[in-house]
């Protein structure tokens, strides 16, 4: 079974029933909850999809809802893009011409989707977002997609939200959707072909930031048990090119708060770990937070650490890699070791992405989406946005993350997020508090002046 991040056990992707039996009614749809989640109640209409669903019985929207109706209909907050704009603080960007044009997202995802180009052509209307052409590469024997496959539409989903994600923040930037043909699931199974694909992109020229919403815990690593991390570490040329070529790597920080997935991809581990890529120092990490907006994407309430009952935001200490430079500053945190996330964006399935997606005919419509699945390519569209204003790529992201961390808030873009924890399962987590976090990082963003700051202009 694959791991896409939107997907894994515990996490959640939200498909609201859609099917139509009169006016303004909506199908009920049972909730399953997962063996570790919380149990949900008052959700009637929405359909839990984690990756050990062995089918799917919902179908889509045929329109997405406004967040009040999505709390009086659902009994969860939902948002599109255009919010997230609102509320990143971008639409100045915009206004000042900074759309990612002339810069190329990379996405990688097993199998990828067949109709990514007509979802996201929905997807595009709907917001009044310009449309792009997605660019799919297929990276070995790609097989061809069964929609009856929850492996498939698994990670379908997750191509799906990278790509409408990442093009909501930087609509006139490239993208790229690597397909390749073996599903990552936990230790090496996967990589491979993951890190060959990426390679191959950094070295012919095209990617400006690279997205990964997938993960494998640290200790399904062969060898881990011993402490012989060369299973792990030998997995990180990719990175190791993207650092000789300014390419910016962004991995999602997990969705099972402070623990992760076992071998067998269900199970969790009883005590905190850590997953790769995104505990790679030469990765940027990405968390998830909990957004409180109203219709027209104002705050309400200050973001939050994600802690819903379908999962929280990864994040604690590697066990395999010691603290990296540029997180001197912040040792009294991480300790020895290296500490995720780095960032936070937007992640909670209460407060779950409209998606569009119709690669399985039985369900295609508007679903709801969570998890750091749904803030990495998020970020990578904000990333996008700083290499088109300054002008060059800006390359491995962390040394300027932590070295923003020490002007004021206000001049950085940085926001801080100190309520919260990503404790989960059986397993306390890490509190957010005032600067850095295991729980979020440096924060969150104030999108312009962010920008801003981090192209130095």
């Amino acid at each position: 079974m694959g791991h896409p991040l939107a997907l894994r056990r515990a996490l959640a992707v939200l498909a609201v029933g859609a099917t139509v039996l009169a006016a303004g009614t909506v199908s009920a749809v049972s909730v399953p909850a997962a063996a570790d989640a919380h149990p949900s109640t008052g959700l009637t209409g929405v359909h839990v999809r984690p990756a050990s669903a062995g089918h799917i019985t919902a179908v889509g929207r045929t329109a997405p809802l406004p967040t009040s109706q999505c709390v009086t209909e659902i009994g969860i907050r939902c948002y599109s893009p255009v919010q997230y704009r609102e509320a990143y603080h971008l639409n100045p960007l915009y206004q000042e011409g900074v759309t990612g044009k002339g810069r190329t997202i990379v996405i990688v995802d097993s199998f990828g989707s067949p109709t990514i180009q007509h979802d996201l052509e929905v997807f595009d209307k709907q917001w009044g977002i310009p449309d792009t052409q997605v660019e799919v590469v297929k990276w070995g024997d790609v097989p061809p997609f069964d929609p009856t496959d929850p492996d498939h539409t698994g990670w379908a989903g997750e191509a799906t939200l990278d790509v409408e994600y990442a093009h909501a923040v930087a609509p006139d930037a490239h993208i790229i959707l690597v397909e390749t043909g073996v599903a990552e699931t936990e230790g090496t199974t996967g990589l491979p072909e993951m890190m060959d694909a990426e390679r191959a992109l950094i070295r012919s020229g095209r990617a400006d930031v690279i997205s990964q919403s997938f993960g494998a815990t640290e200790n399904t690593f062969p060898g881990y048990d011993k402490g012989d991390f060369s299973s792990l570490t030998g997995l990180r040329y990719a990175f190791k090119e993207a650092a000789a070529h300014d390419v910016t790597v962004l991995a999602s920080s997990g969705d099972n708060g402070a623990t992760d997935a076992q071998e067998n991809g269900t199970d969790l581990y009883p005590y905190r770990v850590n997953s790769w890529p995104s505990s790679d120092p030469l990765v940027t990490s990405v968390g998830g937070t909990q957004l409180s907006l109203d219709n027209a994407g104002r705050r309400t309430a200050p973001d939050k650490v994600w802690h819903d009952a379908y999962g929280a935001g990864g994040g604690g200490v590697s066990g395999v890699f010691e603290r990296p430079w540029y997180q001197a500053g912040v040792a009294r945190v991480t300790g020895d070791h290296r500490g995720t996330p780095d960032i936070s964006m937007s992640a909670a399935v209460d407060g779950g992405a409209w998606t569009y997606e119709s690669y399985d005919p039985a369900r295609a419509g508007w679903h709801l989406t969570g998890g750091t699945s749904e803030a990495a390519p998020i970020f990578s569209g904000v990333v996008a946005l700083a290499d088109q204003l300054a002008g060059h790529r800006l390359g491995q992201l962390n040394w300027r993350l932590y070295g923003l961390d020490l002007l004021p808030r206000q001049w950085s873009g940085l926001v801080d997020v100190t309520t919260g924890d990503n404790s989960w399962d059986t397993v306390t987590g890490y509190q957010a508090a005032k600067g850095y976090d295991l729980a979020s990082g440096l924060g969150t963003i104030d999108g312009a002046r962010f920008v801003h700051a981090l192209a130095g202009r």
